[in-house]
C-alpha cells in the first residue's frame, strides 16, 4: 500500500532578516505536521531555511541586502522600484525551479511579488505571511493616496506604474499594482493585534492576527543576568540601520556610570567596538546578541522599533525607548507610545541625557509595568505559531 501523497507548500521570501525570521517558526511547524515545504530564497538565507526542515529553492535576487541599506535610496520611488525589478527577473527563475513540482499552496512574504503571480498561474491558493502592520478599511484614502499622489504625478512614478501594470497583465492579472501589493486574498499576520493601528477597522476575514511566532530559539545561545546586576538594559537597532557609532557612544555615556545597571549593547556589523572609546565593565558590547534571551532578563529595551523587536519587547513585558530609523519603525514607535509602554526619542534627539531620562522614567512607572503585563497576556491568547499553521492548513485544497 502506498503512502498518501504529502501536500506540498511553497514559501517565497527575500533575503532580509525582518522578512525571513518571522516566518521560520511557522515553516518549522508545517514541516513537523508532515507537509513537504519548499522555501524560495536567495543563497544567503538558504542555511537558515534548511534548519527548519524545509527544502531551500535558491534563486538569484537583485535587491539590496541588509549589508547595504544606503542602496535603498531616500525617496519612495527608490524604495519600491527595486522590488518590481527583482520580481520581473526572478519570476522565470522561480517558474523553472518549480516546473513539474508545483505546490498545492503558495505562502509568501508581502515583498515577494512573483509568488501570487505563480499561484495564479498554477491555480492554487496564495496566503500572505504579513510581518508588519496591515491596511485597514479606509487606509488607501487616509494614508496610501496622500503618500503616493506626488509619486503618481512624476514621470518616474508613471513609468513605474505602467511597467508594473503591464507585467501583471502579461501574467493574466487584472488588478491595480497598489491593490496587488497591499490587498492580499488571505493573510496571516505575524504581529500582535496590539501593534496594529485602527485594529477595529481591519477586515479579519482577510487578515488574521496570530501574534509573535518566536519558537524556542534553541539554535541561539542563552544569556543570563550577571551576578550583582540589579537592572539590565538591552540596546539594539536591529540588523540593517546600525551604522551609528555616535548613538552607541551616547548610550555608553548615559548608562556606563549608573549604579546597579548592566548594559548589553549590540552594535551590528558596520561599527567596530574601538569606535566607542573607553567602555566600562558594566557594558558588554557585541556585534550580535540573542535578543529574545536577553529580553527575557531585561528591565528596559532601547530599540529601533522594528516589528520583530517591538513584539519581542511586548512578549517579554519590557519597557521600550523607541529610536526608529526607517520605514514602518516610526509607526511602530507611535503605537508603542500609544499603548503606554514606550517613549519615542527621535534619533537627532537621542543624547545621553535624553536616553537616560527616558529609560529611568519608564522603569519607575508602575502603570507601564501593569500595561505591559496586560498586553503580554492578551498576546499569549492570540495563538502564535500553532494558530498560524492551523490557518494555513485550512487554506489547503482538500480532496
Amino acid at each position: 500500500m502506498t503512502e498518501p501523497k504529502r501536500s506540498h507548500v511553497a514559501m517565497f521570501s527575500i533575503a532580509a532578516h525582518g522578512h525571513v525570521n518571522p516566518s521560520l517558526d511557522v515553516i518549522r511547524e508545517l514541516v513537523a505536521r508532515g507537509y513537504r515545504v519548499s522555501y524560495a530564497i536567495p543563497p544567503s538565507f538558504a542555511e537558515k531555511v534548511a534548519a527548519t526542515g524545509a527544502e531551500p529553492v535558491v534563486y538569484t535576487s537583485t535587491l539590496p541586502t541588509d549589508d547595504e541599506p544606503e542602496a535603498w535610496g531616500t525617496e519612495l520611488i527608490d524604495n519600491i522600484e527595486p522590488f518590481l525589478a527583482d520580481a520581473v527577473q526572478a519570476l522565470p527563475q522561480l517558474a523553472e525551479a518549480f516546473a513539474g513540482d508545483e505546490p498545492d499552496l503558495v505562502l509568501h512574504d508581502i515583498t515577494s511579488y512573483p509568488a501570487p503571480v505563480l499561484a495564479h498561474r498554477w491555480g492554487v491558493p496564495a496566503v500572505s505571511l504579513w510581518p508588519n502592520l496591515v491596511p485597514w478599511e479606509g487606509y488607501e484614502e487616509e494614508i496610501g493616496e496622500p503618500m503616493t499622489a506626488e509619486l503618481k504625478a512624476s514621470e518616474r512614478g508613471k513609468a513605474y506604474y505602467a511597467r508594473f501594470g503591464a507585467w501583471l497583465a502579461e501574467n493574466g492579472i487584472d488588478i491595480h499594482p497598489d491593490r496587488f501589493v497591499g490587498r492580499p486574498r488571505r493573510a496571516v499576520v505575524l504581529i500582535p493585534k496590539a501593534l496594529q493601528p485602527n485594529a477595529d477597522r481591519v477586515d479579519e476575514s482577510v487578515y488574521s492576527f496570530v501574534g509573535a511566532c518566536q519558537g524556542d530559539r534553541a539554535d541561539q545561545r542563552e544569556w543570563r543576568r550577571p551576578e550583582g546586576a540589579e537592572k539590565v538594559l538591552l540596546v539594539s537597532l536591529g540588523s540593517a540601520f546600525t551604522k551609528q557609532p555616535g548613538f552607541y557612544r551616547a548610550c555608553v555615556e548615559a548608562f556606563g556610570d549608573l549604579p546597579g545597571w548592566h548594559v548589553v549593547l549590540q552594535i551590528g556589523k558596520f561599527v567596530d567596538a574601538s569606535e566607542l572609546g573607553e567602555v566600562p565593565a558594566s557594558i558588554e558590547v557585541h556585534h550580535w546578541v540573542p535578543q529574545l534571551a536577553v529580553l527575557r532578563e531585561a528591565d528596559a529595551f532601547i530599540t529601533h522599533a522594528g516589528a520583530g523587536g517591538s513584539q519581542e519587547g511586548l512578549a517579554t513585558a519590557t519597557p521600550m525607548v523607541a529610536v526608529p530609523q526607517a520605514v514602518d519603525q516610526f509607526g511602530n514607535a507611535d503605537m508603542l507610545v500609544s499603548l503606554g509602554v514606550a517613549r519615542h526619542v527621535p534619533m537627532e534627539e537621542a543624547t545621553a541625557d535624553a536616553l537616560r531620562e527616558a529609560v529611568l522614567a519608564l522603569v519607575a512607572d508602575p502603570d507601564v509595568a501593569r500595561r505591559l503585563q496586560e498586553i503580554r497576556l492578551s498576546m499569549a491568547g492570540e495563538g502564535g505559531t500553532r494558530r498560524a499553521a492551523d490557518l494555513i492548513e485550512a487554506e489547503l485544497p482538500h480532496g
